[in-house]
């Protein structure tokens, strides 16, 4: 038994305990020596501040150790209750920690860095060393950008005090700084990077902003426009990606049935429809109001899917893959090259 399981029975006896536990009782059901016993005591008290105190025996009563205090105040006002866990949430607390440190720099130090250096030290009475979860597991980052801490923190604060937010906004499709005032409304965490979901008072709608984009942000003393849940909700869930579109069309994707196995545990949208068709192709239908990010999507699997639905989309993808095609058209490769596999199928 490790020492964070001992940990949690101790506490968890003290807990249920209505009078005064003897020493033998802990000794008998833990199987451990006085020694091992006194030394857990000490970690309870000295590192975790847990009011553990011994009570000499009275007329009727045993001596014993007991929790100080009344036992719901004693509860609340240590976290005892919520402090200890079993070997299963170790492991599931152990990958939190470890997946919060390999977020960008400067975003766990800054907001929850405190707290992740109190589970650690919680975490590290166990028998298993908790950081062998970093040398066993890996968290590979692809195609993500790293937001700026500082903007992050002032961007993070104005939302959570709904401030009205003056930004320096880098549009990049115009290459060009942009000035504005928001609303922030909800910050999104989405493939890795980060995004503002604000009111856009210069617009007068809700527009997404890339953190990574924003060249500065200065909270103001103006109180930030209040927009309903619902008008979050389907600004953000009603269509495919990030950006803030209301879902106006659906699009119908065929996928090759080489790929159609891979594609059918993918989720791109929670209102998606998946229908296996009779030569093993798959028929995806996924709701969409801005293009762009599905246009994306939909190119990362090159010939192995098509677009059937809406006609628009069809057009804009097939004009993407004959640009592409004249790209390579002078120096095309020869049938007697090596076929290349595919990083899909792994054919």
């Amino acid at each position: 038994m490790s020492q964070t399981e001992r940990l949690y029975q101790i506490v968890h006896i003290l807990e249920d305990a209505r009078q005064p536990v003897p020493r033998t009782h802990f000794l008998d059901t833990l199987e451990i020596s006085h020694a091992t016993f006194k030394r857990d005591l000490d970690y309870l008290r000295d590192r975790l501040g847990a009011p553990v105190v011994w009570r000499r025996g009275t007329a009727g009563l045993p001596s014993g150790y007991l929790l100080e205090g009344a036992r719901s105040e004693s509860a609340q006002r240590y976290g005892i209750r919520g402090l200890w866990f079993n070997p299963s949430e170790i492991y599931a607390l152990l990958m939190m920690q470890h997946l919060a440190a390999a977020m960008e720099p400067g975003l766990v130090s800054g907001q929850v860095g405190a707290l992740m250096t109190r589970v650690g030290l919680m975490l590290g009475s166990a028998a298993d060393d908790p950081q062998e979860i970093g040398r066993r597991v890996r968290i590979l980052h692809s195609a993500s950008r790293r937001a700026t801490p500082v903007c992050f923190q002032s961007v993070a604060q104005a939302t959570m005090k709904r401030r009205r937010l003056a930004l320096r906004y880098h549009v990049r499709s115009r290459g060009e700084d942009s000035e504005r005032v928001v609303s922030p409304q909800q910050l999104l965490h989405y493939r890795e990077n980060w995004y503002l979901l604000a009111w856009c008072h210069k617009a007068d709608e809700l527009r997404t902003f890339a953190l990574d984009a924003i060249r500065g942000a200065e909270a103001t003393r103006s109180k930030a426009r209040e927009i309903g849940p619902r008008t979050l909700s389907k600004a953000v869930d009603s269509a495919f990606g990030i950006f803030a579109a209301p879902a106006r069309e659906r699009a119908v994707l065929r996928f090759s049935p080489e790929v159609a196995p891979w594609v059918e545990n993918e989720c791109w949208h929670p209102a998606q429809t998946l229908e296996r068709l009779a030569d093993g192709a798959l028929q995806l239908g996924v709701p969409y109001g801005d293009p762009r990010e599905l246009l994306m999507e939909i190119l990362r699997y090159g010939a192995d899917v098509e677009v059937i639905a809406p006609p628009a989309l069809r057009t804009a993808v097939a004009e993407r893959l004959q640009r592409a095609a004249a790209a390579y058209a002078a120096d095309s490769l020869t049938a007697d090259q090596p076929r290349v596999p595919s990083a899909i199928t792994g054919a």
